[in-house]
């Protein structure tokens, strides 16, 4: 084993002892703090995660941590109960026969209070614990608890089968239904594969008793779902599907309505959002009125967000923050360039209910803000002792915590009191965990926004963003540059800890984060511009970025290297074909190759279209002009001219861009005598499941270095 291998496994394994926080929790006092972390554990070949507590004082400062971190790594789902009476914790375990069981447990301060098994009611399917749907929530009163789970599948069975003569015949069971058994049932899609059809549960945890409830249209699928305050109803977000279901993670555009469910005799249906709209994030302040996220149902798979509160049946809405084109400024005197989170923290209220605290990607960061709900007034409260990132975690009782990181900084949770309303720019900021240790190499490192502009451009939007990442260079020696476009392309890189770019930073790698034109986070001219532009804009700008980044940093120029997955892997294949002569190699994973082949396979068959430049369609017949359009934009297209040796690390239950799509790639640079190799995972589009992750990032590695020394 040569050094060079041993030095790049070693970096792996130092890197990966490294936490993240996901998550934060106060107590009903604000004494105790409860943190959620996760980590990867190698030889267990999945990640771990744990929670640990700590102890503030009435100045908000930590008196005392609670020992050891514990493991939570089978639960699914928890909610601690409105008084603190209960815990609800959705375990999921396998077997002795290795089949997986899934539990409702009800804890007390001091015992079990409630064990149930799930899987033997047989009333549902599959508890609901990802980010679209998943939910588990208290009724104000401490009798009920509320989650989403897989709706029950009616049994089906042949025409034609032979059944024991001594079975009974039975009122009480459900009849089967003949020639149902292969009938093709719609999912969700990319990583919410088997998800089809969601159905609300109430359970009464005195009594033990479980109620799927019905009143919802057949066409809506419920997620995100809480209990009102009166605990009579319940609020949530339901997404319709159809005329069919398109892939549903990333992609805040699909249509859905914000509806609260009686729970009463009359089980009344009320829908809260208007029609045409793709709904987020549905919270109910302290005073009961729902707040939510919200934009148009169509177009680009991100974008912004206003931010409403109200009832369509009754009023118009009222938009307490609205969509930006470009920037405006709050109240301090701060850049706004709209609204881009997916979510909303699970509790964002100040304790009166006038005002939210929420975070949002803004160009190059994540920045926090409190909002006033009546005036809209804005103040951005981030966390400003280092350059980074503040995420708004927990919010109660007009206390905040939040999570704070950087490039060259894991993530540190800090804890502050909400000022008086017209005082919150003087927010104080304290720490509850400690500062993380990284190697030396990563503290040292340096991190610097740029701020680009096309000179002598007639385009309506002519400036984006690069994050530069550099390690601390002795001696005037010259970097090897890492260029890395993100993907979507409607996302954007921000000063965040990255377990990645850490990881290559300590190879010693500069690295590159473009956020093109067409990226979110720099207002909706940005976003709307990209579409009909892909191949083109995307790849002119990460080529600016990349001859700015060399002149400005002195960097190697005969060792450019590119990396990037799905729009990135789009964008990097662009680059070594329309440029052969000025990268020396390249990693993609799970790349857009070809768009026109992927509309028919893809769980986003409209991000095709949109981004050539055509609304989405599968009406009428198909149109020559738009495949001709996708081809067109599709690195595909260049491939002929490529000579970078290219590695491509693909997931064979990708659903978002089929795996195909690499695999003809590589077929065609290997025709063109290019080195190329392909690694194909068991894995979807992110390719991040622990062994995956650690087999795809250390290949990558290798082969940059392979090929940098050639």
């Amino acid at each position: 084993m040569s050094k060079e291998f041993e030095n790049v496994i070693r970096l792996y394994k130092n890197f990966s002892k490294v936490p993240s926080i996901v998550g934060a929790h106060l107590s009903r006092d604000t004494s105790r703090v409860t943190v959620k972390w996760t980590v990867r554990s190698t030889d267990r070949g999945k990640n771990t995660r744990f929670v640990s507590s700590y102890i503030l004082n009435d100045s908000l400062k930590v008196i005392a941590d609670c020992g050891f971190g514990t493991d939570i790594s089978n639960e699914l789902l928890s909610a601690v109960s409105p008084n603190e009476t209960y815990r609800a914790v959705i375990r999921e375990e396998r077997n002795q026969k290795d089949l997986k069981k899934q539990y409702l447990e009800v804890w007390s301060k001091n015992h079990l209070a409630h064990c149930i098994d799930l899987n033997a009611l047989d009333l549902h399917g599959d508890v609901y614990a990802d980010s679209e749907f998943g939910c588990l929530n208290w009724s104000q009163d401490e009798s009920a608890i509320v989650y989403v789970a897989e709706k029950k599948l009616a049994k089906a069975e042949p025409y034609i089968v032979r059944k024991p003569a001594e079975t009974p015949k039975s009122d009480s069971k459900e009849t089967p239904r003949k020639g149902e058994e292969y009938i093709y049932r719609q999912d969700w899609g990319e990583q919410l594969v088997g998800k089809h059809a969601s159905v609300i549960v109430v359970c009464k945890i005195e009594s033990e008793s479980f109620t799927v409830l019905d009143g919802l249209p057949e066409d809506w699928c419920p997620g995100q779902v809480r209990f009102t305050l009166d605990g009579k109803s319940v609020i949530g977000i339901a997404w319709s599907t159809e005329p069919r279901r398109l892939g549903l993670i990333f992609c805040t555009n699909r249509p859905g309505h914000v509806f609260t469910l009686s729970l009463e005799d009359d089980k009344a249906l009320s829908r809260l959002s208007p029609e045409g709209m793709s709904v987020r994030a549905a919270r109910l302040s302290p005073r009961g009125a729902p707040v939510w996220l919200q934009r148009v149902a169509r177009g680009p798979h991100h974008a912004g967000h206003q931010l409403v509160t109200g009832n369509i049946a009754e009023a118009p809405l009222t938009v307490i923050v609205d969509l930006v084109q470009t920037v405006t400024r709050t109240d301090d005197g701060r850049d706004f360039h709209g609204i881009y989170s997916q979510s909303l923290p699970a509790r964002c209220f100040s304790k009166d209910g006038k005002r939210i605290v929420f975070s949002t990607p803004q160009k190059n960061e994540i920045r926090s803000y409190v909002v006033d709900i009546e005036s809209g007034g804005m103040v951005d409260v981030s966390i400003r002792r280092a350059a980074g990132s503040t995420s708004v975690l927990d919010v109660h009782d007009d206390v905040i915590l939040a999570a704070h990181s950087s490039l060259t900084s894991p993530s540190q949770l800090y804890v502050a009191r909400l000022p008086a309303r017209g005082s919150e720019a003087e927010v104080e900021w304290m720490p509850v965990t400690s500062q993380p240790e990284v190697p030396a190499g990563l503290a040292r490192s340096e991190v610097t926004y740029l701020q680009l502009e096309h000179a002598d451009c007639a385009d309506p939007v002519k400036s984006f963003s690069a994050i530069y990442l550099s390690p601390s260079v002795q001696g005037g020696s010259k970097l090897p540059l890492l260029v890395w476009p993100h993907g979507g392309p409607h996302s954007n890189f921000t000063n965040s800890y990255s377990f990645e770019a850490a990881f290559f930073n300590d190879l010693g790698f500069a690295i590159l984060h473009v956020n093109y034109r067409g990226s979110t986070g720099a207002g909706e001219a940005s976003v709307a511009f990209l579409p009909k532009r892909v191949g083109d804009a995307d790849v002119k700008d990460c080529k600016l970025a990349t001859e700015t980044a060399v002149a400005r940093f002195g960097l190697d120029e005969s060792k450019l290297c590119l990396m990037g997955g799905s729009h990135g892997g789009f964008l990097v294949a662009h680059l070594s074909g329309q440029y052969p002569d000025l990268f020396k190699v390249v990693v993609s994973r799970n790349p857009v190759i070809d768009v026109a082949s992927m509309f028919n396979s893809t769980d986003i068959a409209d991000w095709c279209a949109v981004e050539a430049g055509f609304p989405f369609t599968e009406e009428g017949p198909p149109s020559e002009e738009q495949l001709l359009a996708m081809r067109r934009c599709s690195p595909l297209v260049h491939a002929h001219k490529v000579k970078a040796p290219t590695a491509l690390m693909l997931g064979s239950a990708d659903k978002r861009v089929p795996h195909y799509q690499g695999l003809e790639y590589a077929r065609r640079l290997k025709a063109n005598g290019v080195a190329t190799r392909v690694y194909l995972y068991d894995d979807n589009h992110s390719l991040s499941s622990p062994l995956v992750e650690m087999d795809n990032l250390i290949n990558a590695a290798l082969w940059f270095l392979k090929h940098l020394d050639q």
